[in-house]
């Protein structure tokens, strides 16, 4: 089937009388019906992948959390907090109420409250939800738009079924996380030189480069492997185009492959110091006569 017939037709309606989900077909939406890479869109040749997208929707009406957790499955929640020194308030941990000095104090040390959402998973899609008392959902772990979407509606019915008057309002993506490969080192040290103003590296906190782009809005995080991290984006297409602009500069700090040779060759380079001789055995005592 090609992929403009799949935008035409749509999924049977909804249990819940949402409006059907059109039916999204599996292959890249940029390849072409051959299997090649849609090179005016990708002149690069590569097309980064979708790992993670974050979505956001609106149940619109109250939740109480401890029900969801009690009647539904996969669900955590732990709400419990307690008050630590200053009044600032903690993770009140079963060790805390059995007295355990250690996990208190380090509980006293992290001197925050716990995440206050019940947590809902899935198998399929295999995603995660955070649920809000007020109402608002987060769905997060899909790998497609339409799985995003799919996955929420099936966590918007659980809630139905406990007998909260739900409804599906205003979903909207957040956030996408893409990451790809060039293929070939780059040289971080002259990237991050070059393009002070947008990047930032500092190899001692964290091994990738972090380029800031402006247009479009997108988050990169270099790796001199070659390796590509991408987000930020709330489009698909954001992801592609930032990828589209950095790899021209990605080529020009390519890293030679005689520079990596000579890196390995290490003492073998004309005025390499030279290794230092071998400790002599030591004498032994001649026996008396």
């Amino acid at each position: 089937m090609a992929i403009g017939d799949a935008t035409a037709r749509t999924n049977p309606p909804n249990d819940d009388g949402a409006a059907p989900l059109p039916i999204v077909a599996t292959e890249n939406a940029t390849e072409t019906t051959d299997g090649g890479i849609d090179r005016s869109v990708h002149p690069s040749g590569i097309v980064p992948t979708l790992q993670n997208i974050v979505a956001t929707v609106n149940l619109d009406c109250k939740l109480d959390l401890k029900t969801i957790a009690f009647h539904a499955r996969n669900v955590e929640y732990n709400p419990k907090v307690c008050r630590a020194v200053g009044g600032k308030e903690i993770v009140k941990t079963d060790a805390f109420l059995h007295h355990s000095f250690h996990q208190t104090f380090r509980c006293a040390l992290l001197n925050k409250q716990r995440f206050a959402a019940a947590i809902m998973r899935i198998r399929n899609p295999k995603t995660t939800a955070l649920i809000f008392a007020s109402g608002k959902m987060v769905c997060t772990g899909a790998k497609t738009e339409a799985l995003a979407r799919e996955a929420a509606r099936k966590y918007a019915k659980v809630i139905i079924k406990l007998g909260f008057p739900a409804q599906f309002k205003d979903f909207k993506i957040q956030n996408m996380v893409g990451s790809c490969d060039v293929k070939f080192p780059i040289r971080l040290e002259g990237l991050a030189w070059s393009h002070g103003h947008f990047a930032q590296y500092e190899p001692e906190l964290f091994p990738g480069l972090i380029y800031r782009m402006q247009m479009p809005k997108i988050v990169l995080l270099i790796f001199v492997s070659g390796k590509i991290v991408l987000t930020g984006g709330k489009r698909r297409e954001d992801i592609y185009q930032a990828f589209e602009n950095i790899y021209p500069v990605l080529t020009e700090f390519k890293k030679l492959q005689l520079e990596s040779d000579e890196g390995d060759a290490g003492g073998g380079a004309a005025g390499a110091p030279k290794a230092l001789p071998a400790p002599s055995a030591k004498r032994g005592r001649k026996p008396k006569a």
